[in-house]
């Protein structure tokens, strides 16, 4: 039997007998994931030697995960090794969780704000993905908050540019702090050195603002996106273009972007053909994997278990 038939019986059999150690055995990939907070918070709570309060969400939007960091996070980070511990932590969760493809993205301003030259955080993921999960196809990712100066942007981006170790670039932060436009350059340049240009868009924003950030940064795929669930139009241009979204229906959720699983938008954009994957975010803020997520659309009837394939395999090809 060829081996995506095998691990296509395994997944349904884990779904079916809520067998959530089975699922996670199963090869998926996460391509939403930034690193600094993709391992477990018990990982950080360990490094730290104390607790750290977990996250919870008024009505701030984004910048009530930028004061959770600020107020909660922040002081982890300033200890001595949190860079280690926190890459380490996050290959951790994702070889647990079944992740074969892992698309992880790092702040190019950590490295200034914590006095961590770019070779040291290269050679840090490179490290980290060698000892503890080298059967991930690991594909790294450069990122930056879109209200941040465009030129302070510029003369941060261009050692990570020179490297040649990175992947893809990604656009994260508040989307309503200034024009897309600006970050044309940026985009452009990274287009030519071949790298896949993502941005976040449609989290807080409206349908329109997807379809402007995929053409103004001629985008291979948003993070998020799921405002587009609003428009048929749009749907149907990102289908016809084969832009993905990198949903993260448990990060939805908590930041009252969706009701629940069950009333999750993933299921619009999936039923109007746009190629949607399942992705964790912050798996320390946000507290679910991606095996906990398929088995939580699965039990809620949102999903049959051939479409949770398809969509798991979308993220793998």
């Amino acid at each position: 039997m060829p081996l995506q038939l095998t691990e296509s019986k395994l997944f349904r059999n884990a779904l079916e007998n809520n067998d959530l150690k089975g699922l996670r055995k199963i090869p998926k990939s996460d391509l939403h994931n930034h690193g600094m907070m993709g391992g477990r918070l018990a990982h950080m709570e360990t490094f730290y030697g104390k607790k750290i309060p977990k996250f919870s969400y008024g009505d701030k939007g984004i910048q009530g995960i930028n004061d959770w960091i600020a107020l909660h996070y922040r002081p982890v980070l300033d200890k001595p090794g949190s860079l280690d511990a926190a890459v380490e932590g996050a290959f951790v969760q994702a070889k647990s969780d079944g992740i074969t493809l892992l698309e992880m993205s790092i702040d190019i301003f950590f490295g200034r704000l914590f006095n961590f030259s770019p070779d040291k955080i290269i050679r840090t993921l490179d490290h980290y993905h060698k000892i503890i999960a080298p059967g991930i196809e690991f594909r790294p990712e450069i990122g930056f908050a879109r209200n941040l100066p465009v030129r302070a942007i510029l003369q941060c981006i261009e050692p990570y540019f020179d490297s040649r170790f990175f992947y893809s670039i990604d656009l994260y932060d508040d989307e309503f702090s200034q024009p897309i436009k600006n970050f044309r350059e940026i985009y452009r340049y990274a287009k030519k050195l071949g790298l896949k240009c993502k941005a976040h868009a449609g989290e807080f924003g409206t349908a329109e603002s997807v379809r402007e950030n995929a053409e103004v940064l001629e985008l291979d795929a948003i993070q998020h996106g799921i405002a587009a669930a609003d428009s048929p139009a749009i749907m149907k241009w990102l289908s016809v273009n084969k832009i993905s979204l990198n949903v993260c229906p448990a990060s939805n959720i908590m930041l009252k972007r969706a009701r629940s699983f069950k009333a999750h938008p993933i299921r619009i954009l999936f039923d109007h053909g746009v190629n949607v994957t399942i992705n964790t975010d912050d798996v320390m803020l946000f507290g679910k994997g991606n095996s906990e997520q398929f088995l939580q659309l699965y039990k809620t009837g949102r999903f049959t278990v051939d479409e949770l394939d398809r969509i798991r395999m979308n993220g793998l090809t």
